[in-house]
C-alpha cells in the first residue's frame, strides 16, 4: 500500500519536508505521525493510513511536495507478501517531484479575439440559455455564463462555446501585460554577484518564508492602503492589568495587556462592522462577518505566524488569555494546524515587546484592515492643564481604501482609543 500526502485544507495544497520519523524496515501503526510538512499554514504532522512495515521511502527532507505525492509503501500486516513484494507490485516511483513553478505562457497562446477584453463583459439584460451539463461545467468551474457568448438557437452555450470562452480568458492571462494599457510589464528578476564586493553567507528561504514573501507582495500589490496613525494612553489599563493579575494567577493564566486589547478591539469592531469584512473581488460585493476572529501575528525563530481567535467578542478575558498562550506555544513549537491559522476578520500586530513606535503593517487579505501596535512608553503629557507621566502606546491602523473610507478610519480610530482608555473593568474581572 501506497501513503500519499491528504488534502491539507483550504490554500495548502504543498508544502517541504522538513522531517522523516520512520525509517525502511519499521513498523508504523494506523495513525501514526510518519513525517513533518512544512507549508504556507503551519508545520503539520502527517500519519500513516495503513498499519505495517515500511517498505520504501518516497521523499527527502527539504522535498517539496504535493496532495497525492506518495511518501513512503508499506506492507500490510496479514497482506502474505515481503516489504521487497509490496515495492515491485507498485509502479517504480521515483522521489515526488518538487512542486512545478508557475508555467510560463505557452509558446503559441490562444490569439485574442478581435473584440478583445470587451468579448468577456456580462451581456447586459439577457438571462443565458443552457442545458443542464454546461450549467454544471460552469458552476464547477465558476465561469459566469452571463459572458460567455452562445451561438445555439436563442443564443443557446453549446459545451464549445464554453471552450471557446475559457480559450479567450487564457488569451487575454497571457497577453503582454502592457497590451492596451501603458503600464509596463513587470522586468524579470536579475541575480547580482555580490561576491564582488566582499565576502558573503547564503541560507535559502524556508517554505514559509517564500510564503510571507508572496503574499506580503501580492497583499501590497492588491489593496490600496492607506494608515491611519494615533497614540493612546494606556495608564489607566494598564493600573487595570496589575490590580488583575494576582486573581488570574490564582485562576492559573499569566494576564498581558494584550488580551485586554484585543477585547477592546472586539468591542470597536461590533460598530464598525466595514472593519469586520472582506471584498468579494468576484461579485464585487462587501462581505461583513457576523463573527469576530481576530488572527495575533506571533514572532517566531521561524518565521511569522497567524493564529486566530475566534469569537474574541463573546469570550471572557480568562478565556482569550487561555487561548492566547496555547496559540504562542504553539507558534513557538511549529504546531499550528491548520484550522489554528484560518477564518480570521481583522488582524493585530503588537511590536511593543520588541520595541518601535508607529509602523505601517500591511492588511492580511482577504481582511480588510489590520492594527499595528508599537511599544508603550512613559512621556509627559498635558491633563488638566498640568503635565503628567502618562504611559503612550503608539498604533497604526492600515485599511483597504476600496472598501474603507478616510472618514470611517478616523472613527474608528476614535473609537478604539477610547475603548483601551475607558476599559470596562466589569469585562475583566473574573
Amino acid at each position: 500500500m501506497d501513503v500519499k500526502l491528504p488534502n491539507l485544507g483550504e490554500g495548502a495544497d504543498s508544502g517541504a519536508v522538513v522531517n522523516i520519523l520512520v525509517s525502511e524496515g519499521d513498523h508504523v501503526d494506523k495513525d501514526q505521525t510518519i513525517l513533518e510538512l512544512e507549508n504556507e499554514k503551519a508545520v503539520a504532522p502527517i500519519p500513516s493510513t495503513v498499519s505495517g512495515t515500511v517498505s520504501k521511502i518516497h521523499v527527502n527532507v527539504g522535498d517539496t511536495i504535493s496532495t497525492g505525492s506518495v511518501l513512503i509503501s508499506v506492507t500490510e500486516e496479514g497482506g502474505g507478501g515481503s516489504s521487497s513484494d509490496a515495492a515491485a507490485a507498485a509502479p517504480a516511483a521515483a522521489p515526488a517531484p518538487a512542486a512545478a513553478p508557475a508555467a510560463p505562457a505557452p509558446a503559441s497562446a490562444p490569439a485574442l479575439p478581435a473584440q478583445g477584453a470587451a468579448a468577456l463583459q456580462p451581456i447586459a439584460g439577457v438571462e443565458p440559455v443552457a442545458g443542464p451539463s454546461v450549467r454544471r461545467i460552469a458552476r464547477l468551474v465558476g465561469i459566469d455564463l452571463t459572458r460567455v457568448r452562445g451561438t445555439g438557437s436563442g443564443n443557446r452555450i453549446s459545451m464549445d462555446d464554453l471552450k471557446n470562452y475559457v480559450v479567450q480568458v487564457q488569451a487575454l492571462a497571457f497577453a503582454p501585460k502592457d497590451s492596451g494599457s501603458g503600464a509596463p510589464a513587470k522586468p524579470a528578476p536579475k541575480q547580482i554577484d555580490f561576491s564582488k564586493w566582499g565576502s558573503i553567507a547564503k541560507r535559502p528561504m524556508t517554505q514559509l518564508r517564500k510564503v510571507i514573501s508572496r503574499r506580503m507582495a501580492e497583499n501590497w500589490n492588491a489593496i490600496p492602503h492607506v494608515t491611519q496613525f494615533d497614540d493612546v494612553d494606556m495608564t489607566d489599563l494598564m493600573a487595570l492589568r496589575k490590580k488583575l493579575m494576582p486573581a488570574y494567577e490564582k485562576a492559573g493564566t499569566r494576564l498581558t495587556v494584550t488580551p485586554l486589547i484585543l477585547k477592546a478591539v472586539a468591542n470597536t469592531l461590533a460598530k464598525h462592522r466595514v472593519f469586520n469584512s472582506s471584498l468579494d473581488e468576484v461579485a464585487e460585493e462587501i462581505v461583513e462577518k457576523e463573527y469576530i476572529h481576530l488572527g495575533v501575528a506571533v514572532d517566531t525563530d521561524a518565521g511569522l505566524y497567524v493564529p486566530v481567535i475566534k469569537d474574541v467578542d463573546k469570550k471572557s478575558i480568562l478565556e482569550i488569555a487561555n487561548e492566547l498562550n496555547e496559540l504562542a506555544a504553539k507558534a513557538s513549537a511549529g504546531k499550528l494546524t491548520g484550522d489554528d491559522m484560518q477564518g480570521g476578520t481583522f488582524t493585530i500586530s503588537n511590536q511593543g515587546a520588541i520595541g518601535g513606535g508607529h509602523f505601517t503593517p500591511i492588511v492580511n487579505k482577504p481582511d480588510a484592515a489590520i492594527l499595528g501596535l508599537g511599544r508603550s512608553r512613559k512621556k509627559p503629557v498635558i491633563v488638566d492643564d498640568k503635565v503628567e507621566g502618562r504611559v503612550i502606546m503608539p498604533i497604526a491602523i492600515s485599511y483597504d481604501h476600496r472598501i474603507i473610507d478616510g472618514g470611517s478610519a478616523a472613527r474608528f480610530t476614535v473609537d478604539l482609543v477610547d475603548a483601551l482608555q475607558n476599559f470596562n473593568e466589569d469585562d475583566a474581572k473574573l
